[in-house]
């Protein structure tokens, strides 16, 4: 920020300028949801991200409220109110917890633990990831309906006939209309965030037909007080529920930010600090309860819109949590006329788009053991602890896996090798790169293998996988290998493929890789079939020296 570069102040403030819109109404509808209030989740907003940006270790990120953080965080509200008799009660545990997330994301950070967030298995990212976007849509229904929603998923679903029999059908219309204007409306045009239009469109037809709905009501204007004293009186039988929830969002929000900022790398073809980052999101989140704030992490539609608006460093981050803060010391009296089943019709589509439908859809083409991880974490994060589902799962993928290196460790004796997966060949070049996959492509190394291929220039022409030593491929090496072929591909290159066994080489058949992305005439039995194809197609006397990849 000190010696920061000028030319890059038009896209960062544009690029803020439409983070900051879209975070808007999310931030309104998360602090809806969490059941603290409108006012809490803009709060979180400006605090998360404003501090987050400018302490944060990734320099695009946009932070704020996020679906994962929100789910937790109502849950904490329930248990508040439960244990203390009521919210205004219970206000200081919940505060408390928050504050206890934010020190412990801090701390997090100082002793390193972000970088091993790259390990976790895919399936357990994506059940985890689907099982967050079912909740969120699971408990918009009934304010879709024109209902307060319960708290848990499960009552959801039990007393789903209350909501029926209550039904307010101007709320569904606003709802619809609002889904309606957020998928539609793109196809006018994309200079304006859909989700602002909805949100516009939906309230200023609530207002204008006086419809009677449910609306937000008024967000007091002006900075926030500080609520310490609310936090420090805590009884202290209370503390142990506190940490035990701020260590859960804790976990939750490092993983939410690091993964969004695994994402803004790849678009940007920067590297993340992990170990920063966490600390900036750790204070962000501090700060943020002390002023009765939602907690927040690194938010991925608000980062990939920031970047693709003109963002490049950090200001872009700081300057999106300041127009929030803009519009709650100028225009929070406006959002007491926002409909709920408006959030609803907001909500409903984020929740859509965190489920991954990749992942879904693959559910019979990949590895069962993955199929049947992905669909236990999916289970316990919609029905019990969001963390315990995920604990469970990386505990119960290392078991299947080991399971499976043991099961390849018998039958090795019998696995034929097509041929040695050394250096002896010429078909390398200054600009044809050879990688050498040793091993499983499991989710152990799909982080080296990935850090491994970041050094491919963009030039290359070709890139060829030698798989003779690789026996086993799980779903995230298989995600993994997936988008480094689209990234070469973006690149110009050709993939090809040598010595594939028959596990890898089927389930990259399943889920398309081949023929999709790559094509069967890229796919070689030997390293001898794969010269005559290079000296086709590209000429020996080219050929000056080759890179391989280890």
């Amino acid at each position: 920020m000190l010696n920061y570069d000028t030319a890059n102040l038009k896209g960062d403030l544009s690029g803020g300028l439409v983070a900051g819109v879209i975070a808007l109404p999310l931030a309104l509808a998360f602090g809806v949801q969490s059941g603290l209030g409108a006012a809490a989740g803009l709060y979180g907003a400006i605090a998360v991200g404003i501090l987050a940006a400018a302490l944060g270790g990734t320099a695009t990120q946009a932070s704020g409220p996020t679906g994962p953080m929100t789910v937790v965080a109502a849950s904490v509200v329930a248990l508040a109110i439960e244990s203390a008799g009521g919210l205004e009660a219970g206000i200081g545990i919940v505060l408390l917890t928050f504050l206890a997330a934010g020190l412990f994301q801090i701390i997090l950070g100082v002793i390193g633990v972000g970088k091993y967030v790259r390990y976790f298995p895919y399936p357990v990212i994506s059940g985890f990831m689907s099982g967050v976007g079912v909740i969120i849509i699971a408990l918009q229904i009934w304010p879709f309906l024109g209902s307060p929603s319960p708290k848990s998923t499960l009552d959801v679903i039990l007393r789903f006939d209350e909501a029926l029999a209550a039904i307010n059908w101007y709320a569904v219309m606003l709802g619809t209309l609002t889904v309606a204007v957020y998928y539609l409306f793109p196809r006018i045009t994309k200079a304006v965030p859909a989700v602002l239009v909805a949100l516009l469109v939906g309230t200023l037809t609530a207002f204008f037909a006086d419809l009677d709905v449910r609306t937000i009501g008024e967000i007091p204007a002006g900075l926030p007080a500080l609520r310490l004293g609310e936090i420090f009186s805590v009884a202290p039988e209370h503390y142990a529920t506190a940490l035990k929830f701020g260590l859960t969002l804790a976990l939750l929000g490092s993983i939410d930010s690091l993964l969004t900022s695994v994402i803004a790398d790849n678009i940007t073809s920067t590297q993340h600090n992990s170990r920063r980052e966490l600390i900036g999101q750790g204070i962000g989140n501090s700060v943020a309860a002390i002023f009765g704030g939602i907690p927040g992490a690194g938010a991925t539609k608000g980062t990939v819109v920031n970047i693709q608006a003109g963002g490049k460093t950090r200001l872009s981050g700081v300057f999106h949590g300041v127009i929030l803060l803009v519009v709650l010391l100028g225009l929070g009296s406006f959002a007491a006329y926002i409909p709920l089943s408006v959030l609803a019709g907001l909500l409903i589509p984020v929740g859509l788009a965190i489920i991954d439908g990749r992942s879904l859809k693959h559910l019979t083409r990949v590895p069962k053991s993955d199929a049947a991880v992905l669909l236990i974490v999916l289970f316990m994060t919609v029905f019990g602890n969001l963390i315990y589902a995920v604990g469970f799962g990386v505990v119960l993928a290392c078991v299947l896996f080991m399971k499976k290196a043991g099961d390849i460790a018998d039958a090795s004796s019998s696995l034929a090798r097509l041929e040695s997966n050394g250096e002896d060949s010429d078909a390398g070049s200054d600009r044809i790169y050879i990688k050498n996959i040793n091993g499983p492509l499991f989710f152990g190394m799909t982080a080296a293998f990935q850090t491994k291929l970041e050094t491919v220039s963009e030039d290359v022409p070709v890139l060829v996988f030698r798989m003779e030593d690789t026996p086993y491929i799980d779903q995230s090496g298989l995600y993994a290998l997936e988008d480094a072929v689209l990234d070469l591909e973006r690149k110009g290159a050709d993939v090809l493929i040598v010595g594939a066994q028959e596990q890898p080489l089927d389930m990259m058949k399943r889920i398309n890789l081949i023929p999709a992305l790559i094509q069967e005439e890229h796919v070689f039995d030997t390293m001898a079939d794969c010269q005559a194809w290079l000296d086709a197609n590209y000429p020996t006397e080219t050929r000056r020296k080759r890179t391989v990849i280890a």
